[in-house]
């Protein structure tokens, strides 16, 4: 809460506590505070029932009284404070933001309100209801007190559609099935409203496209006795010729130049370019116009649906090519048929830009830094909205807290990136036929860690890949060919020293050759911006490699038998992740996030173990925040040289469990409390003997690590700042592993060696 506003309420309360009934004391004469309404229901045939008509009903009374905070009118105590200040003064300005002037009895219009109740019970079903109303007047308060006698709700006895043989009432008959209008069913006109927008969206998709939901009548007949109603759905008799009939689509003409600054002309079908039945206008010859035919989902002759209609909108839009992106339909008029013509009005995005950023970095290895970029984009490369984009990056990330300190990292790179907006599959074409674009990435990259005091590895990596969504949740990618290749350089000799402590750390300074494939599916409910009460994410990821290698070479390095091209010994595995996550709402405001992780990688043939680079670690401000970057496992060993311990413990196989509950405290100021569960597991043991504990076995779950602690994030819109405070509750290599009775927040050794400070740029998850 802000600083200000905490200064007004207390003053508020103050004033309340020492001027008594001050709520009342500045009232015009002969008037009362209106203090609200209570609404008594009866006649209902169950208790359920009468809890949400009296809740609904409750919701309609008008007008609202005075609201309160812990019993107290706060916000009126502060315009009885401020109430002789001018307007644009300064309290008079707190007053007029902060105050609620009193809410009066004379504002209450009981005989409307009765009517509203009325007519909110008779939409309801219950045709026979009664409502009352008075006012109970006490000192200088008064309230409303209405009494609605529901009786018996109707319900729908049957559901009677056009019968006559006109296409129109032929196509309302198809979708019988999906009608909202069950026997059996209680009457209700919400129900019935939302029935006529559902005839008339089935209408649109059978090309009744001038067809509109007021041509539809429904007719009740309450007679038949038995609470009972019966329901007949008809279609005015005036409605015009138009929306009796359905369109096909006739001509389609395309305006690719199409400026907004200037009034709409449509041009000629003369000079325009016919492309599989599209016209399409394209003066500067700026598109390719097979472009128009992959994106259009309109061809010459087809019956006019809505769902086309907006599938074709969005793909265009998803082109990134266009700024703006505008239709109409116009009835063809020199055709006796029911035809139109369809006009797209495309006005192009600037083609080439330059772009530098420089972006503050948080990675889950406690490493903080910048990184400065510089970017060329060309959106339409060779005129068939490809997008080739170059990027240039160098950055440093600095040890914000860890066992060690001074092993900064140096990140200098290049990648490029040239994407197709369609499926590109050798010997055969796909139509992805969704409201999304598919894509057909190529990438080459090149990349130098320089890690200080340590070593450098170069990275090549290269991709060739599909992604697609199914919409705007639902996210595909697929890398049939993906390539890294590591060759380190510039060992130091603190690092080689370093090895001969723990082998281990060799791999990090090992060539790696990964051939293989990647397939990742994507799916997030929040995606499409409605905020839910409970909304799910979900991504799994398969990674393979070496595959096809291993089995043209009989590849088996466990029988002695290693395969190497160009002396580098390729990695062959399966990998899996699993990253679910639930979020619950908790009020307007605050939040309840969970998010379980489970990853398995399965070295075989070539291979003993997963490549360090694919790995999974554990720890640091994304993961166990009670614990710094990749310090915990695998399993309940622990590196005995604890002095000299250099953080880079990985393993084949991960668990993790984090809960966390987000708060808010005011504004864009959250806070949250915590707590991380996980560890990492070796899947081979023969070949890590020197690794204690590590294995993965059936008592996995006594060997978790587990940390608490608190938060706070400012979120504003744009991006999120975070600063997490954890501390371990569990450590599985300790002999007695719940560490929790060892707390000792005053002695400055125990909170260097257990307090973690995490600071991070967005929310974990």
């Amino acid at each position: 809460m802000k600083a200000g506003n905490l200064i007004i309420i207390i003053l508020a309360t103050g004033y309340f506590i020492v001027t008594g009934c001050s709520s009342t004391r500045h009232l015009p004469p002969d008037d009362k505070l209106y203090t609200g309404a209570t609404v008594v229901v009866t006649g209902t045939p169950t208790v359920r029932e009468k809890k949400v008509l009296q809740s609904d009903l409750q919701d309609l009374t008008r007008p609202k009284p005075n609201s309160k905070f812990l019993g107290l009118r706060l916000k009126l105590s502060i315009y009885n404070l401020f109430r002789k200040k001018k307007e644009n003064s300064f309290f008079g300005r707190i007053r007029d933001k902060n105050g609620e002037p009193p809410v009066l009895l004379s504002e209450v219009d009981l005989e409307h309100n009765v009517k509203v109740l009325q007519s909110h019970l008779e939409n309801k079903g219950y045709f026979r209801a009664k409502v009352e109303g008075d006012t109970i007047v006490r000192s200088k308060k008064a309230s409303a007190r209405y009494r609605a006698e529901a009786g018996t709700q109707y319900k729908i006895k049957e559901v009677h559609f056009p019968e006559d043989s006109s296409a129109l009432s032929a196509s309302i008959r198809e979708g019988i099935d999906q009608s909202l209008l069950l026997v059996g069913k209680p009457f209700d006109l919400d129900v019935i409203k939302a029935e006529r927008l559902r005839i008339d969206a089935f209408l649109k998709e059978r090309g009744f496209y001038f067809f509109d939901p007021d041509f539809i009548l429904l007719r009740t007949d309450t007679t038949i006795g038995g609470n009972q109603v019966n329901l007949y759905v008809t279609i005015k008799s005036d409605i015009p010729d138009e929306g009796r009939e359905v369109y096909r689509i006739k001509d389609v003409l395309i305006y690719s130049g199409f400026s907004l600054n200037t009034a709409r002309i449509d041009t000629s079908k003369a000079i325009a370019v016919l492309y599989n039945g599209y016209y399409i206008i394209d003066r500067r010859k700026r598109f390719k116009p097979s472009l128009f035919g992959e994106a259009l989902k309109f061809e010459p002759g087809d019956v006019y649906n809505r769902t086309d209609h907006n599938l074709t909108l969005s793909r265009l839009i998803n082109l990134n090519v266009f700024k703006f992106v505008k239709n109409r339909f116009e009835l063809n008029r020199t055709l006796d048929s029911a035809y139109l013509n369809a006009y797209y009005y495309l006005t192009p995005t600037i083609k080439k830009s330059l772009r530098a950023e420089l972006t503050t970095i948080t990675r889950s290895n406690n490493l903080n830094g910048s990184l400065i970029s510089v970017s060329w984009l060309n959106r339409n490369t060779f005129r068939g909205a490809e997008h080739l984009s170059i990027k240039l990056y160098t950055g440093t990330d600095v040890q914000f807290s860890g066992a060690l300190r001074g092993y900064n990292t140096f990140r200098t790179g290049a990648e490029v990136n040239f994407t197709i907006p369609r499926f590109v599959v050798p010997f055969t074409r796909f139509r992805n036929r969704g409201g999304y674009v598919p894509r057909t990435n190529i990438q080459v990259a090149y990349d130098i860690l320089s890690r200080t005091k340590l070593y450098t590895l170069n990275s090549f990596r290269m991709g060739y890949g599909y992604l697609w969504k199914e919409n705007i949740q639902k996210q595909h990618e697929l890398y049939p060919i993906s390539i890294n290749y590591v060759r380190p350089t510039n060992v130091t000799e603190e690092y080689n020293n370093l090895i001969s402590q723990d082998t281990l750390l060799a791999r990090a300074v090992q060539r790696q050759f990964i051939l293989g494939s990647t397939y990742q599916y994507n799916f997030n409910q929040q995606a499409s911006g409605i905020q839910r009460t409970n909304s799910y994410f979900f991504n799994g990821l398969i990674d393979l490699s070496g595959n096809i290698a291993g089995l043209f070479t009989g590849a088996d390095v466990k029988g002695g038998k290693e395969v190497r091209i160009r002396n580098v010994p390729f990695s062959q595995y399966i990998k899996f992740e699993l990253d679910g996550r639930f979020y619950r709402k908790l009020g307007l405001y605050s939040t309840w996030a969970n998010r379980l992780i489970v990853g398995v990688g399965i070295p075989y043939g070539n291979s003993v173990q997963l490549p360090f680079i694919k790995q999974f670690f554990i720890g640091g401000n994304n993961s166990l925040r009670g614990f710094r970057s990749r310090s915990v496992g695998p399993g309940t060993y622990r590196y005995p040289g604890i002095t000299n311990f250099l953080p880079d413990e990985t393993g084949d196989i991960k668990l993790e469990f984090n809960s966390e509950f987000r708060p808010r405290i005011s504004g864009p100021l959250y806070g949250a409390i915590f707590i991380d569960v996980g560890n990492i597991w070796l899947m081979n043991d023969s070949f890590h003997t020197h690794k204690p504990g590590g294995e993965f076995t059936g008592k996995f779950l006594n060997q978790l690590a587990v940390d608490a602690g608190i938060g706070i994030r400012l979120d504003i819109t744009l991006f999120v700042i975070r600063f997490d405070i954890g501390i371990p509750l569990r450590k599985p290599w300790e002999q007695n592993p719940w560490v929790m009775n060892q707390l000792r927040i005053s002695d400055p050794k125990w909170r260097r060696e257990n307090i973690v400070y995490n600071l991070g740029i967005g929310y974990p998850f």
